[in-house]
């Protein structure tokens, strides 16, 4: 069997899933299928009220009996399936498991007369790299097609523990290791606002879903943006904490055992509460009894309180760039962050420009950190299948000599380094400014969404990763070609600012989402959270229907 026929018969059974009465008769050739859910007549006018709702109000309306588990199960299974059929984001339906799942949650309520836990009721996707005892994980790799678990992911546990519906596993790219969504099992994911452009990676899947409502919480990944890039490019919020904040264990991955860099797992949401309400729900689990990484580290309400006191008094600090010290934001990226900055000053709040502290050491560390391995990782779950490696992933992870243990430990120090001195600019600038520096504003990709085979730089997103910050993706406002116009005297910085600048289209670009992120020092969930809920309320998207 070839690793092409392997696929073929994943992908067939992936269809098989789909119900006859939930396909579409003809997929619409429209590039913007957005609100095509909506008219597809196979959602009931109550369904799409369900799956317009926010996971907030639909918890409550199933906690106080006047919605049943089953039947918001249903409407999401459905709103699933038929963005999968429009953008191709699943690489796991299970709409059968689901609804047995939902009715054992509606039996509960009726005999004990109260929730399971904060999440009755509500249907969670994943990406697949979250293992779910009965169901497979391919992480897009066709090597792995076939591979039944026997358990779950602590992350799945403890969702299950507080009452959640699981119901879709969605698409990665191949390794992982690229701000795209395309494999050899089921192909490209595409951006439902623009089928011609991308929906980010690595969690691109669940930026595709979420943006189409077939969930409203969609738990991704991110190494070097992979939470944070399909949230930008799908105008969604999305978060990326710190490492030790959520559980990582049982979770597949690629590279696994690197931990110079951790993967870290955060939702990608419709609004802020929804994102708090994904958090405070895992933290109430408790799952530093079960992963010994996370810290034992309760939702702070103190810190919440505090930061919430501050936006009050119209007194945040908040710094920002659009320039990176290597590579310029596009237009309609420099105008997310002008409007962000305008409304951060119009509330009365301080906001002073930021330098990145030698991003000319830190990108290029960051680099160096996950070739370490030669790629032999990645390379050797691509070999055994035969599939050939795309070029999306070679461009970016070539095959070179693996580094040595010393070799190892040498680089570790230098991100440490590079780490202490980064805090040491913040102390600087407070120095300077004789005020705390509550959080940055920056870009999480040159870009508004980008062409297919086009992402060249993962800079703004990876330094955070490097730095271990907390960050924040605010949906701001979309790309319009009459004022995102080409700069025709642009100055490149380098030739990798140059190739970026040259990419950028006002027409093709136009109505793209136009994304910032807000960056917090490590470990600042409460407070990097209750700054983005405060610039996307002065945006104005405080949810996003």
């Amino acid at each position: 069997m070839t690793w092409t026929d392997t696929a073929a018969d994943k992908v067939e059974r992936l269809e098989k899933t789909i119900p006859a009465e939930w396909r579409l008769a003809a997929p619409p050739t429209d590039k913007n299928v957005i609100d095509y859910p909506k008219t597809a007549k196979i959602l009931t006018d109550k369904e799409l009220e369900i799956t317009g709702s926010s996971a907030v109000e639909l918890v409550a309306q199933i906690t106080t009996g006047k919605l049943s588990a089953v039947e918001v199960t249903t409407a999401f299974s459905k709103r699933a399936a038929i963005a999968h059929q429009l953008t191709n984001c699943a690489l796991e339906l299970f709409p059968d498991v689901a609804l047995e799942r939902a009715k054992y949650l509606d039996d509960y309520y009726t005999k004990n007369g109260k929730a399971l836990g904060p999440l009755h009721g509500l249907p969670i996707s994943l990406k697949d790299q979250f293992r779910i005892k009965g169901i497979e994980t391919s992480m897009g790799y066709v090597s792995w097609i076939g591979k039944v678990e026997t358990g779950n992911s602590t992350l799945v546990d403890l969702l299950l523990n507080a009452g959640a519906v699981l119901h879709v596993k969605t698409s990665v790219p191949q390794s992982l290791m690229f701000g795209e969504t395309i494999n050899n099992i089921i192909g490209r994911t595409v951006n439902p606002r623009n089928k011609n452009m991308s929906c980010g990676g690595s969690s691109g899947g669940e930026g595709a879903l979420v943006s189409l409502r077939g969930s409203l919480i969609g738990v991704g990944t991110d190494i070097g943006g992979s939470v944070r890039i399909p949230a930008a490019f799908n105008f969604l919020y999305g978060l990326r904490p710190s490492h030790g904040r959520l559980p990582y264990y049982g979770a597949a991955n690629s590279m696994a055992g690197q931990e110079t860099i951790h993967s870290v797992l955060g939702p990608l949401c419709h609004s802020m509460a929804d994102l708090r309400l994904f958090m405070t729900s895992v933290l109430e689990q408790q799952p530093w009894l079960y992963d010994s990484k996370v810290i034992p580290m309760p939702w702070r309400q103190s810190e919440e309180d505090a930061v919430n006191k501050k936006i009050q008094n119209k007194s945040l600090t908040i710094g920002f760039y659009s320039f990176d010290g290597l590579v310029h934001a596009q237009p309609p990226i420099q105008r997310g962050i002008e409007t962000a900055v305008s409304a951060l000053k119009a509330a009365g709040h301080r906001v002073e420009p930021w330098k990145v502290y030698k991003p000319e050491v830190g990108l290029p560390l960051l680099e160096k950190i996950f070739g370490a391995d030669g790629g032999a990782d990645i390379y050797g779950d691509i070999e055994k299948s035969g599939e050939p490696a795309l070029p999306n992933f070679s461009a970016n992870v070539p095959k070179r000599p693996k580094m040595d243990l010393n070799d190892t430990w040498a680089m570790n120090l230098d991100k440490w380094q590079y780490q202490c001195q980064y805090l040491a600019s913040i102390r600087e600038f407070e120095a300077e400014t004789g005020v705390e520096l509550d959080a940055i504003i920056a870009p999480v990709a040159p870009h508004a969404t980008v062409k297919h085979d086009q992402y060249k730089y993962v800079g703004f997103s990876g330094l955070v990763n490097l730095l271990d910050f907390t960050s924040v993706v605010v949906p701001v406002t979309f790309a319009d070609q009459a004022v995102d116009v080409e700069i025709s005297d642009f100055e490149p910085a380098n030739e990798l600012d140059a190739a970026v600048q040259a990419d950028y289209d006002a027409e093709v670009y136009h109505g793209a989402p136009v994304a910032v992120q807000v960056i917090g020092r490590r470990l600042s969930e409460e407070k990097t959270m209750s700054i983005a809920a405060e610039l996307g309320r002065l945006l104005g998207n405080t949810i996003v229907s």
